[in-house]
């Protein structure tokens, strides 16, 4: 296989013992602040890959980082659901030998929409919590700032929210403030759809490199 970025960590002092997986490029959404339109790495590692890779492919690149691993969080170029057969059968590979270990999906929600069906239910068990992009209070912005590929993308990233607490999964909901002069994001109206929804709620201030 090519040797790019399945697996990798960012060296910051505030999450040394998270461990990342760059799944998947595709996305349903081309965010105006997304990281991948700045640049092509994250502190150093390659993030563009072209999807043609195995289970073991993952799993050796893992065993690099897995000593000092406590949580593992399926995050890179591109929404990890959309590769949800694979992070699965990842995640069951981590709950069977590292069980110890903590999962977390970071996602822009639409996973219930594009399947057409609660994908929440299928990782019940399998993950622990989910971060979701909120990233406005209303479809119209949202629709500016995520620039979505598929109908009714806000509403469809809302109700993916209630099927994760629904399956009692630990949701946080997000928003990226500081990015440009156009969008003034109402953080407090935000703060209340993710209260509403029993989410946890997080103002992410936007930094150039991303991390």
């Amino acid at each position: 296989m090519n040797m790019y970025t399945l697996v990798y960590s960012i060296n910051n002092e505030k999450n040394p013992e998270t461990v990342y997986i760059n799944l998947t490029n595709a996305c349903t959404n081309s965010c105006v602040f997304c990281l991948r339109s700045q640049k092509d790495d994250v502190c150093g590692h390659e993030m563009w890959h072209d999807d043609n890779y195995t289970l073991d492919d993952i799993i050796e690149q893992f065993n690099g980082f897995k000593s000092s691993a406590k949580e593992v969080v399926f995050c890179g170029y591109g929404e990890p659901f959309l590769k949800k057969d694979m992070m699965k059968e990842f995640c069951k590979y981590l709950r069977k030998n590292y069980p110890e270990l903590k999962i977390r999906v970071n996602t822009n929600g639409h996973a219930n929409a594009v399947y057409k069906t609660n994908i929440a239910e299928e990782f019940k068990g399998l993950i622990d919590s989910v971060s979701i992009s909120l990233n406005s209070d209303n479809a119209q912005e949202y629709d500016e700032i995520c620039k979505p590929k598929i109908e009714n993308a806000y509403e469809a990233m809302k109700d993916f929210a209630r099927s994760c607490k629904a399956a009692g999964i630990d949701v946080s909901m997000s928003i990226v403030t500081g990015f440009d002069n156009v969008h003034k994001i109402n953080v407090e109206n935000c703060r209340k759809i993710a209260d509403e929804i029993g989410a946890k709620f997080r103002n992410r201030e936007f930094i150039t490199n991303g991390y």
